[in-house]
């Protein structure tokens, strides 16, 4: 066993994996898995920028991480920066600090790559489930992008778009700074015209159509799935491998995009940071669905993360 850690930093949110892996046998023991919402990508579809306030939250989370790693003892770490890095003019600044809070230096992986990790992740354990149909299609719905993958075992072809539920929020939603709560349907229509036309970006390159099994990743799925389980609080365990309807998927879409922010943040598994964006990644997943034809969604908690320890072990 070879033990890793492996840092997710995207567009909404950074999370730590760190675990212990067998290449030979595909067992992963999971020793920490966290995340924090920072917002990195707060204004970078508007400026260009990573804002100030917005690296020092993603720095702050990095010096907790490197405390766990260090006391953990892992052997090998690799940091993977995403959407809202790719964008920003002062990148420089945000690989500078990740280095020396860190010691690594984060990679700011492109779109084909981060949809890889991501397959890796999510069907590694799917692939010894005979009844599952292929080939997969796993969707990573993150801050700024979502990633599309079809594979059987290993990926045939991957595309990123961008669309995600921060960028979705603050392209349609905000207006004066404030988002609009609830949305009007003016609002949702045009959200979800740019969301059909990301769709037909992804289908230019992906084989939508083919997709048999549909796996859904990241923050904005795994919160639709903790609302359909009526859970009393967000549990992994319960969340993982779950099974959604695309009825299911539809009437959540409606209420989050019909709901204050109140009755959104009183929901139990709703994390603070996916009050507002919520609205937007549920309509992302709707849209996927219906694209597809998709009658349920498999939901999985091991994604890009996984998907980066494997990379590594």
């Amino acid at each position: 066993m070879t033990r890793v850690a492996g840092i997710d930093c995207g567009t909404n949110s950074i999370r730590l994996l760190v675990a212990d892996c067998d290449p030979a046998t595909g067992e992963l023991v999971e020793l920490d898995r966290r995340m924090t919402i920072v917002r990195l990508g707060q204004g970078v579809d508007r400026t260009g920028r990573l804002a100030p306030e917005a690296l020092e939250r993603t720095f702050a989370a990095c010096r907790e991480y490197a405390a766990v790693i260090k006391e953990l003892g892992a052997e090998r770490v690799r940091f993977v920066a995403t959407s809202a890095s790719r964008d920003a003019e002062n990148r420089d600044e945000f690989v500078q600090g990740v280095l020396d809070i860190l010691g690594v230096e984060p990679e700011v992986i492109s779109g084909d790559q981060e949809a890889e990790f991501s397959f890796t992740g999510a069907t590694r354990e799917l692939v010894a489930h005979d009844h599952l149909e292929r080939p997969f299609l796993v969707v990573d719905i993150g801050g700024g992008s979502t990633e599309f993958v079809v594979g059987e075992d290993h990926v045939r072809a991957a595309r990123s778009v961008d669309v995600g539920c921060v960028r979705m929020t603050e392209r349609h939603l905000v207006v004066d700074g404030v988002v609009t709560d609830p949305p009007d349907p003016e609002q949702i229509a045009a959200m979800r015209a740019d969301i059909e036309t990301a769709l037909d970006l992804a289908a230019e390159t992906v084989p939508l159509a083919e997709a048999r099994t549909l796996v859904g990743l990241a923050g904005s799925v795994t919160t639709v799935a903790g609302i359909v389980l009526g859970l009393p609080e967000y549990l992994s365990s319960e969340i993982h491998h779950s099974r959604i309807s695309y009825e299911q998927v539809r009437e959540v879409s409606e209420r989050m995009l019909t709901a204050t922010h109140a009755e959104r943040a009183a929901i139990p598994v709703m994390h603070p940071g996916r009050v507002d964006v919520i609205g937007a990644g549920v309509l992302v997943l709707l849209a996927i669905m219906e694209r597809t034809g998709a009658t349920e969604v498999i939901v999985s908690e091991h994604d890009i993360l996984d998907g980066i320890a494997w990379s590594i072990a």
